[in-house]
């Protein structure tokens, strides 16, 4: 095939490398000679991160452009697609008069032929920056007339060199071949970073690289040989060709990565533990039998699945998910008293000092007499519950840290202290992470580490995980879900209140409707997304005010100034308002939680601090400030602090964000329903795939990079059972050494973490 060609004569093939076979791990530098690539391969480094030739190659256009046959402006055919080399020659933007948010950009260009083109974008600011004056690039698109003229709306572009650099992209059936264009950063456009992958396709042995996938799984799954796939990835002679490319990378990453789930569930698996079975007469028959309530059908299925795993001499890996108050903490709870029953410790890691003083009091609460080990009044058989946390004072760390290295303390709660190198337990049994999402490989790994075998892990989520996801991160898992709610639980009515499209009345009936709940006795959660500086708070008497007042985007409403509007709402006169937010010292955000749990505080504004774990059934009402700032999940998890008592719950979605504003899709979603599983699909199929990792969005970026989690259910699948089979007959991949390559290359240090993240 003819590919696009480099100026000059190619270089010839570096002498004297290793082994084709680390061809991927080579440096760009052994195969880009000559002054100018090397700038753009200095570029490449320093603002992609790309610096091998596995890491180039992976770099993969993030679109094509599809040519019609290449014509001079004079020749275009009104109706007819075509492509055409020219040069801008002039741009403006200027906003719509039928709609003064949205914007066009004229760009007016010319070629060798002396005739000239308007092509008009549709709020297509990139347009603007991607295509200066003076600035020469492939277009593709449809002429047609307008008012008498020739104009284009809209068309795909791409910068070029030369025009004899386009002309010479061609297959050898004579077709001209689609166009890649990369994704680009600073002064990295698509002619630099190309010519760079032309140099290494051309000087670089593709064919010697071996394969990571085994030769029967190519053969089942059809697939192009790596080497071929990399050059119909950046230089396809047809579409075909770079579906299948394309293909073949969905299919290797996927089984790359659950070659790796698969391999490191099978060695946790390979470490045996003591059984623990159920005691008739322990702890957990206690608790049971002094339950207040009865478990819902999905807390005694996941509770029975989990005591089977404890008993047995497997340790366990689950993943347990539930909705807002479903009553995970319960399962968790029984689960650890099991493992206290046999003489065991249990750990349960919390985000932060709120939410880990809360499972602590709750969990003492809960099991009264249980938890009064050596104290009047306890039951003979109870274990000490104890806290640790960063912000104890010197004693009370010291006697935490005796309780548990001696094993007095058989539940511990605890924030990121617990993985200090200080603590030691006496025989830590079980490891339980609550907030899963909050915390990464490494912090749970140090906890496991603490046991000094493997222990059992139970890591939890409020925030649901479409089936896909859970399926692809955590395949190391296995995955328990409660989707029934405990009876008592009141509706939540949430409504969205824009305030751009409606009068100065809405934002007085919310703050109205706030006094209302006061005034029955109940309390209300005022929610910021920052927390603001005491010295600067805004000169705005109204959330709605500012809308007319910022020239700019609005800023964020703050915890200052939400503080001073509901300070001066006559309604709210009287009323106990409080402050809550992370730059506050530990004991005042204590204090605070504590006096508003007690009914001591009518209105609390916060941050999201209160996200997780906060439990006051009287807190019926919540408003929260500029919610398109949050996330769905976010605002569900907010959402269920209220409605957890006999009354139910009414939350606010205040906006000052137009109709149209993208994150109102978002609130329009929350608002619509109570379920987190419907909205983890939604939030899904609204982000797409590319931050649900977590993952960056240009460069060296970690996470899933071919995979798409919205559409790629069942090819996943056919990965992990390929997968599975080769792992099976070779655990330790010592026979699969490319493959081992791969996952080292792929999960390194850097990315090990997007393996356990929800």
């Amino acid at each position: 095939m003819t590919s696009h060609q480099p100026d000059g004569d190619a270089p010839a093939a570096p002498q004297g490398l290793p082994a084709f076979a680390d061809l991927l791990d080579q440096p760009l530098t052994r195969y880009v000679p000559g002054k100018s690539p090397r700038s753009t391969v200095s570029l490449l480094a320093q603002d992609l991160g790309i610096t091998t030739v596995g890491q180039l190659l992976d770099h993969a256009p993030r679109r094509y452009i599809r040519r019609g046959k290449i014509q001079a402006l004079t020749d275009l055919v009104a109706g007819e697609r075509t492509s055409f080399v020219a040069r801008v020659e002039s741009t403006s933007t200027r906003r719509m008069r039928s709609d003064p948010r949205r914007s066009l950009t004229d760009v007016t260009v010319s070629d060798d032929s002396g005739a000239y083109l308007k092509i008009t974008f549709f709020n297509a600011y990139s347009a603007q920056k991607d295509l200066p004056v003076g600035a020469l690039a492939l277009f593709t698109g449809k002429p047609e007339f307008y008012r008498g003229n020739l104009s284009m709306a809209g068309a795909d572009y791409a910068l070029v060199d030369t025009p004899e650099s386009v002309s010479r992209a061609t297959s050898d059936s004579g077709e001209l071949m689609p166009i890649p264009v990369y994704p680009e950063s600073g002064k990295l456009t698509t002619p630099r970073i190309g010519k760079v992958v032309q140099q290494v396709l051309l000087t670089a042995d593709l064919d010697a690289i071996q394969d990571p996938l085994p030769p029967d799984v190519v053969a089942a799954q059809g697939l192009p040989e790596p080497g071929q796939a990399y050059r119909d990835l950046h230089v396809p002679e047809t579409v075909a060709a770079y579906e299948r490319a394309r293909h073949r990378f969905r299919f290797q990453e996927a089984f790359v990565l659950q070659a790796e789930l698969v391999r490191r569930r099978a060695e946790h698996a390979a470490h045996p533990v003591a059984p623990r079975p159920p005691r008739e007469d322990g702890l957990l028959a206690r608790f049971d039998a002094s339950l207040p309530f009865a478990l819902t059908p999905g807390q005694r299925a996941v509770g029975e699945e989990i005591s089977r795993e404890i008993a047995g001499t497997a340790p366990m890996n689950r993943l347990l998910q539930g909705d807002v108050g479903s009553g995970k903490t319960v399962v968790a709870l029984r689960a650890m008293l099991q493992v206290v029953d046999h003489g065991g410790q249990a750990a349960m890691l919390a985000p932060t000092e709120v939410l880990a003083a809360q499972h602590h009091e709750k969990i003492t609460a809960a099991l009264g007499p249980l938890a009064m080990a050596g104290q009047l009044g306890g039951d003979p058989e109870a274990t000490r519950v104890t806290l640790l946390t960063g912000s104890m004072s010197a004693p009370a760390r010291r006697k935490a840290l005796l309780d548990i290295a001696s094993g007095a303390a058989g539940i511990v709660v605890g924030t990121h202290a617990l993985i200090q190198d200080a603590v030691q337990f006496a025989d830590l049994g079980l490891a339980v992470v609550d907030e899963q999402h909050r915390f990464g490989v490494e912090q749970r790994d140090a906890l496991r580490d603490k046991a000094g075998q493997a222990p059992h892990t139970l890591v939890m989520t409020a925030t649901p995980i479409p089936r896909t996801v859970a399926m692809t991160v955590f395949g190391d898992l296995d995955i328990s879900t409660l989707r029934e709610l405990p009876g008592g639980r009141q509706p939540i009515g949430t409504f969205v209140v824009g305030l751009a499209e409606h009068g100065p009345a809405w934002e007085r009936r919310v703050w109205a409707l706030a006094a209302e709940h006061v005034a029955r006795g109940r309390q209300v959660y005022v929610v910021a997304p920052k927390i603001g500086d005491d010295a600067a708070v805004p000169p705005f008497e109204s959330l709605r005010d500012s809308i007319e007042t910022q020239e700019e985007d609005l800023e964020p409403a703050t915890v200052t100034w939400l503080t001073e509007l509901v300070a001066a709402q006559p309604e709210l006169r009287g009323a106990r308002v409080a402050v809550l937010h992370g730059r506050q010292d530990a004991p005042l955000k204590a204090r605070t939680m504590a006096d508003f749990a007690a009914g001591n505080t009518d209105v609390l504004v916060s941050t999201t601090v209160i996200e997780v774990g906060v439990d006051v059934p009287n807190a019926t009402l919540m408003i929260i400030a500029d919610p398109e700032r949050f996330g769905i999940s976010q605002l569900h998890q907010l959402r269920g602090r209220i409605g957890r008592g006999e009354h139910p719950g009414t939350c606010l979605l205040v906006t000052r964000t137009p109709p149209d504003h993208p994150g109102r899709a978002r609130l329009d979603a929350v608002a619509a329903t109570t379920d987190g599983f419907d909205l983890a699909e939604v939030d899904l199929s609204l982000r797409k795939e590319g931050d649900i990792l977590g993952a960056s969005q240009s460069g060296g970026r970690s996470g899933l990079r071919w995979i798409s989690a919205l559409r790629d259910e069942a090819l996943v699948a056919r990965a992990r059972a390929a997968a599975e089979i080769v792992v099976h007959d070779d655990p330790q991949l010592t026979e699969h050494p490319a493959l081992r390559a791969a996952i080292t290359r792929v999960l390194d240090e850097d990315r090990q973490a997007f393996l356990e993240r929800g």
